[in-house]
């Protein structure tokens, strides 16, 4: 009888465990970073294909490529917006919201790359307004269909996972792997590599995304903005080109 009214009142009922808060979090982080999570980031290769295209990288440096755009691209721009954004939303703070967003759009010299942040971060502040029902993801959402704010994928991502509770370190680092496992995914579909250099490649590199993790929190506005010219360039290319497996 006790176990019975237990549930239904939503508490745990003798001899059960209380609710695991740090659990809870992470099947956050792993719904967000899930492929399956239908965002449309399986439709980027992040410059990768624009470097296939011009033979710049090879199954070899790939590591590496993939190290330098976490350390002087992602990691300025991308975490740190997300880091930022989540603090904002947290607070409250609306203007350091929307700010964060305008300058990471504004940093992207690329069309492609703003085109493709925009619409995958609008999508998963829709879609996240139904799944978690956050006020808070909401009131974002109509300020990005209203046209007020550009709705950048990692600002929307920084919200998301702040209406849902997850420390911002756990979102950052998050966001980072899904980053590294979206680029694998692009490289085995590039034929870069395999199924299972794919799976080394992402162990691998898993001390530079808590690397890059550590040096986005400790980033300010002012210093948002990546330093990876030579994917900008390819960025370029790949926009004109004649065929395209990836939309950036």
């Amino acid at each position: 009888m006790y176990r019975d009214k237990a549930v239904a009142l939503g508490e745990p009922a003798r001899g059960e465990a209380a609710p695991d808060t740090d659990l809870g979090h992470l099947l956050v982080c792993l719904q967000l970073t899930d492929s399956a999570f239908p965002s449309g980031s399986y439709t980027l290769s992040h410059s990768l294909e624009g470097f296939v295209q011009e033979g710049a990288v090879d199954r070899h440096s790939l590591p590496r490529l993939l190290q330098d755009l976490l350390r002087y691209g992602v990691g300025p721009s991308e975490a740190t917006a997300l880091a930022l954004a989540h603090q904002g939303a947290a607070a409250g703070d609306w203007a350091a919201v929307a700010a964060t967003d305008r300058r990471l759009y504004a940093t992207k010299l690329n069309r492609e790359m703003r085109q493709a942040s925009i619409r995958i971060g609008r999508q998963l502040l829709d879609l996240a307004a139904e799944v978690f029902g956050a006020a808070d993801i909401v009131r974002y959402h109509r300020e990005v269909t209203a046209h007020r704010v550009p709705g950048t994928q990692a600002v929307a991502a920084g919200i998301v996972h702040a209406a849902a509770g997850v420390p911002v370190r756990q979102a950052v680092a998050a966001h980072l792997f899904a980053f590294c496992a979206s680029f694998a995914g692009a490289a085995l579909r590039l034929r870069l590599t395999d199924h299972r250099s794919t799976q080394v490649l992402l162990r691998r590199v898993a001390p530079v995304i808590e690397e890059t993790t550590h040096r986005a929190l400790a980033r300010d506005l002012h210093d948002l903005g990546a330093t990876t010219f030579m994917a900008d360039v390819m960025s370029a290319r790949h926009e004109r080109a004649g065929a395209r497996l990836f939309v950036s």
